[in-house]
């Protein structure tokens, strides 16, 4: 039977806070591989979007980039990693490291 989703105290995972990433712990999403039917350029970027904080994410993107992945891959819909940042009403500091990092989106696409 499936439970309902734990808030607050019930979660079992305590939050972590303040732990220090060294460079090789950025570089470890550089291997991570995607899903059937996803870009890996992609995939790398949404989990560490999903995984770091903003300033860990800012410091992610030039390893990235340096290792030859691509900022602006696109899902078959045609939208970039960008464009789904955008949408997020918490992500303004995201999606302006990936600008800075050379990323170009089109607001105007629906994230499906």
């Amino acid at each position: 039977m499936k439970e309902g989703k734990k808030r607050g105290a019930e979660r079992t995972q305590i939050a972590t806070r303040n732990e220090e990433w060294s460079d090789e712990r950025l570089q470890s999403f550089l291997s991570l591989e995607p899903p059937a039917g996803m870009p890996a350029d992609y995939n790398i970027l949404l989990k560490a979007y999903r995984g770091m904080t903003a300033e860990l994410f800012t410091r992610f993107l030039p390893l990235f980039t340096a290792d030859g992945r691509d900022i602006n891959c696109k899902l078959a819909n045609g939208s970039t990693f960008l464009d789904l940042v955008s949408q997020h009403r918490r992500s303004e500091a995201y999606a302006e490291a990936l600008r800075e990092a050379g990323a170009k989106g089109d607001t105007d696409k629906l994230i499906t």
